[in-house]
């Protein structure tokens, strides 16, 4: 068996999660922030048989893409003058999976 850790960018969250529970898997659904930008995440964790995890897969790079978006970098403190005073383009989306063994499952 495996845990599949899929996080997501909140905007591609709900259509995977149904796409997931459409066909027949389960999954548990956490909020988390993260990564550069410091915006709103979703993690995933789906539990399957080592077969499934290729289907699991699939599902995940069709409903989640990579965008690029155009940002205000963060100034930190008094180094502000090493950001940039403009907007900034950075790609943001897709997915970032862990595929787990799983030593031991129960459902209680």
């Amino acid at each position: 068996m495996k845990l599949v850790v899929a996080i997501v960018q909140d905007y591609d969250a709900n259509q995977l999660l149904d796409a997931i529970t459409r066909a027949g898997f389960r999954a548990t659904r956490i909020g988390s922030t993260g990564g550069f930008l410091r915006v709103g995440n979703t993690t995933l964790l789906i539990g399957v048989e080592d077969y499934q995890v290729g289907r699991v897969l699939r599902l995940i790079e069709a409903n989640c893409r990579e965008r690029t978006e155009v940002v205000q970098p963060e100034i930190i403190g008094d180094i502000h003058e090493w950001y940039p005073p403009e907007l900034v383009e950075v790609t943001v989306g897709g997915a970032t999976v862990f595929v787990l063994d799983v030593e031991r499952f129960e459902r209680l």
